[in-house]
This record gives C-alpha cells, sequence and structure tokens, in this order.
C-alpha cells in the first residue's frame, strides 16, 4: 500500500508533478500511464524511496508492508550471494544467503559437533524451512515453465544471459518474493505471447496490491482496474482500466470543449452589452462596469481544455548514397565457453534492404547484431562493408550513451553543427527544453531510446544496425519509428518482437536463427516475430 500527500517533484526548471494526494490502497491493481518522458519512472522512483539528488521533492509518500520492485534496467551481477540467476531469485526472500549459512554450518557440525554447532545448524535449518527454501526448487521451476526459460540459464551468469533471458529472471525474482506490492516497470519487454499471458493470469491470482507502468495496451487492459494518468505534471486519476480511461477522457475533454465554449459566449455577450452601455448615462456606465467585473471573473476561473495527444513524427535525414552492396556477412560464428550460439551465418544486403533477425530468445540475435557493428568479436568469419559505407549502431542497452556526458554533448561531434540545431534536432525526438542538459542517467528508458534515434539522425550513417530499439518507448513512437524507417532509403538490419514497428518498417528479407537461414521476407515470418 502506497500513501502519497502533497506530493510535488520538479526537476531544474521543469516541474514533472503538480502537488497531488492518492492512495494506492491494498488490493488494488492500478496502472501508470503517459508518454514518454511524462516523468512516470521519476515518479516512481520518488514512490519507491530512490530519490535521486537532482530532483527537488516536496510532500511525503509512506509505504506499507513489504514492497518489491521490477526496475526497467536490471542490475548488474544480481542481489544475490552468486552472479547467477537461482541465486539472484532465491535472494528475494534470503533463502541463497540462509543456504550458504547452513553450509557452513554443516561442516563445522561435521568437524566439531558441539551443543553450539548443534544450536546453530538447527536454528538455520528451521528458519530456512519458515522461508520455504525447501519448496523453493519446485516453485522455482514452475516460474520459469511460465515464464518460458530453460531451468538450465537459472545456473548461467546473469550477465551472460540475453535481454529476454535476463528480463525472465527478473521478473521471477519480484513473483517469487510474494510482497504485499508489487511495482512494476514495463513487465512485458521482451515477453512472448504465450509468457504475456501466463503473466497476466499470475497478476489476476496475485491479492496484493499492484502498480504497473506498461506501454503493453492488453497488460494495461486485463490487469488493472484504475489508472493514474500524468500528463503536463499533471495527475489525474480514473476508475477502471486502460480503453475505460481512454473513453473517460475523451468525455472529459468534450465536457471541457463544451463547458469553454459556453463560457466563451457567454463573455462575448456580456462585453458586448457594457460596450453599448458606455457613454450613456451614469447609471448604465456603473453597470458596464459590474459587467467588465463579471467578465474578469469569468475568463479568470475559464475551463482549460485538455489537448488531444500529438500524433508522434521522428525524420531521418536522407542519408549519403552507399555503394550497391553496403554489407555482406560471411561465415560468422560465435561460441561462448562450450556453447555455440551461432555457426555459420550469412547473407548479403542490397542498398534500401529492410532486414529483420527473427528468432527466439537466445538464438543469437544481439550477438550477431554486436558482431556486425564490431563491439564483439566473432570467433569465426568476416563482416565486409561496401563503398561509402557509415554505420549507425542502436545497441539495445543503450552501450553507445556516454553517461557522464548531458543530452546536448553527445550530439558534439554530430553533422548539425548549432547548438540551436542540435536543440532542434532533440525536440524533434521528444527530448525538449531543460532535457537538453540531462544526464543520460535521469533520463527513463524512453527518452534515452530517443536520445539515441537522435544520435543516429545526426550522424552521416547510412546503414543502421538496430536491437530492439522499441523497448520502453510509448505504442504512438512505436509506430512512429516504424513508419520513419519504412520511409528512409539507407539500409536497415533489426532485431525487433515489435509487429507494429516491424509491419510499419516493411521489411524485405528476414535473417531466421537459429536456423541461419536468409530469405525474402514473407507474411508469414510475421507470426514469429512475437516469439522470444
Amino acid at each position: 500500500m502506497l500513501i502519497v500527500r502533497e506530493l510535488g517533484i520538479e526537476i531544474g526548471a521543469r516541474r514533472i508533478l503538480d502537488p497531488v494526494s492518492f492512495t494506492v490502497g491494498n488490493g488494488e491493481k492500478v496502472g501508470l500511464v503517459g508518454r514518454n518522458g511524462a516523468g512516470k519512472s521519476t515518479l516512481l522512483s520518488v514512490l519507491l524511496g530512490q530519490t535521486p539528488e537532482h530532483l527537488r521533492i516536496t510532500g511525503s509518500v509512506q509505504q506499507q508492508g513489504r514492497v518489491s520492485h521490477l526496475p526497467q534496467e536490471p542490475v548488474p551481477g544480481g542481489l544475490g550471494v552468486e552472479p547467477i540467476g537461482l541465486s539472484h531469485v532465491l535472494s528475494a526472500r534470503g533463502i541463497d544467503q540462509l543456504d550458504a549459512e547452513m553450509q557452513h554450518a554443516r561442516h563445522a557440525l561435521a568437524a566439531d559437533p558441539t551443543e553450539e554447532t548443534i544450536e546453530r545448524f538447527t536454528a538455520l535449518e528451521e528458519e530456512f524451512r519458515e522461508r520455504g527454501g525447501y519448496e523453493a526448487e519446485s516453485e522455482v521451476a514452475r516460474l520459469a515453465a511460465g515464464l518460458g526459460l530453460a531451468e538450465d540459464l537459472l545456473l548461467e551468469d546473469l550477465d551472460s544471459l540475453s535481454g529476454g533471458q535476463r528480463r525472465r529472471v527478473d521478473l521471477m525474482r519480484v513473483l517469487y518474493e510474494q510482497p504485499e506490492t508489487m511495482v512494476l516497470d514495463e513487465p512485458t519487454n521482451h515477453l512472448d505471447k504465450a509468457a504475456k499471458r501466463w503473466l497476466f493470469d499470475e497478476l489476476d491470482r496475485f491479492r496484493g496490491t499492484v502498480l504497473v507502468i506498461s506501454h503493453d495496451l492488453p497488460l494495461l487492459d486485463k490487469s488493472i482496474d484504475r489508472v493514474l494518468a500524468l500528463r503536463d505534471g499533471q495527475l489525474r486519476e480514473y476508475k477502471g482500466n486502460y480503453s475505460k480511461f481512454l473513453e473517460q477522457e475523451e468525455v472529459r475533454r468534450l465536457s471541457e470543449e463544451k463547458m469553454a465554449m459556453h463560457q466563451g459566449e457567454q463573455i462575448d455577450r456580456m462585453k458586448s452589452l457594457a460596450d453599448s452601455m458606455r457613454g450613456q448615462t451614469a447609471a448604465r456606465a456603473r453597470l458596464a462596469k459590474v459587467l467588465d467585473r463579471k467578465v474578469e471573473k469569468l475568463e479568470d476561473n475559464r475551463v482549460e481544455v485538455t489537448k488531444k495527444e500529438k500524433k508522434v513524427n521522428f525524420r531521418l535525414p536522407p542519408p549519403p548514397r552507399s555503394g550497391d552492396v553496403p554489407m555482406t556477412v560471411e561465415n560468422i560464428a560465435v561460441r561462448y565457453g562450450t556453447l555455440d550460439v551461432l555457426k555459420d551465418v550469412n547473407f548479403i544486403t542490397r542498398r534500401g534492404d529492410r532486414i529483420v533477425i527473427v528468432g527466439k530468445n537466445g538464438a543469437g540475435k544481439s550477438s550477431l547484431l554486436r558482431c556486425l557493428a564490431g563491439t564483439q568479436t566473432s570467433q569465426g568469419g568476416t563482416v565486409k562493408f561496401g563503398a561509402n559505407v557509415t554505420v549507425g549502431y542502436f545497441a539495445q542497452e543503450h552501450e553507445q550513451l556516454d553517461f557522464s556526458k548531458t543530452v546536448l554533448a553527445h550530439l558534439d561531434n554530430a553533422t548539425v553543427v548549432t547548438e540551436v540545431q542540435r536543440r532542434a534536432l532533440l525536440g524533434a525526438f521528444g527530448l525538449k527544453g531543460s532535457a537538453a542538459h540531462q544526464m543520460p542517467g535521469t533520463l527513463s528508458g524512453g527518452e534515452r531510446a530517443k536520445l539515441a534515434l537522435a544520435i543516429l539522425a545526426a550522424s552521416d550513417a547510412n546503414l543502421l544496425l538496430l536491437d530492439e530499439p522499441t523497448n520502453n518507448l510509448d505504442p504512438a513512437s512505436v509506430l512512429a519509428l516504424g513508419e520513419m524507417m519504412g520511409q528512409w532509403s539507407g539500409t536497415i538490419v533489426a532485431v525487433s518482437h515489435e509487429r507494429e514497428f516491424v509491419e510499419a518498417m516493411r521489411p524485405t528479407h528476414a535473417v531466421l536463427l537459429p536456423e541461419e537461414y536468409f530469405d525474402l521476407w514473407r507474411d508469414d515470418y510475421m507470426d514469429l516475430i512475437e516469439r522470444r
């Protein structure tokens, strides 16, 4: 449960949240919605008590009961005793630490079975049992099966997992903890349809409180009963699911328009009447002044009509012309230890191709893209670039961003010269005003994605390598990004599980993994896009 009293948030000269009070009560399922950059992730950090230094906060937030958080970005190495998935999951109840202490106590008991060592081991074992340690294996297996994660991956180093695999492990940890309140930030990122359905059912069965940020509309429709909508610094509450919220918001807007029009007509009528009385008798002149005061009062209390959300438009400049064959990929092989992820990948790009790499999580999609970008060394094969080719790489975890530089400074070496031009470019991708002087670490996941896109737009790249560019983007931005890529005249190789983005991009070819097969795009490949 969360109790919020007169909470206000500011960053620099920008007000993220006007002071507001609300409660997320026991058993409620609440969706926090808003466009990228509205301040949802910032608000979430404040609700969780993780207040960054750059924020100015007024009011208070009170948590009741145990709160578990699924962050947008994973914690490197996890939170367990060991940097593996199983330890990370079990750490939610402290079972990994207890198990390590039990092993130490067992060895001490075997070496010297004194009353002290016996009591120590007995106490630890009792606590282990009470926390569900002996049922942990079956519980973890159930969660892994529901989310479509192979159990053997739980014994792998967390930092070696793909983005989708790591997302599943983090979800398992939150669900395994069984807290009173779950705070979930984009929980369906990287999940396929089957895993999403399973997660929806888990949230339905969960008897505690859920606060979720998500751009996954089916999740918001199925799993929530109340909406908190953040826009232009105002937080408004709506009862019902996301579809009901959209209906209520439109009814509200139409009502505001009607009331504003009625007020405007009243004001015009009173002004006209007051003007007609001026210069006549003293009594009429006094009446005109009375009408003037009424007009002022009406104008002061005039209804502000909520504006419709603007359509999102992104634009990449026309790229320099490359050679007819921008890139040739021959015999690429990738191995992690004894595991062969890619064995023999081959394909050729032609200028203007839009190629989608398709495959489940762990099939090697991101590994292949990193090899093409030159940020990872393959164990075999070559990548050859044609004449006049400049590569632009969008990394899934935004590794191309420098977290020690401001947003604006990321464009210092770009083709846009003046600060005015750079600000205009950032604004075109939704990073406006004071956001230019923020550090990437203070941006939401969606805003970081937009910064990475702005960097690509400011370069001379004519071959784009895109690894999950739509993660954390709102639905309008996902569609806008796909439309932009579909109209761009350069060459694209992309990894994406977002059907709307791929459809709008209008792909020409596919690389199928793990089959390692290159083919012309076929409509039935679209069914594989949401498989993870």
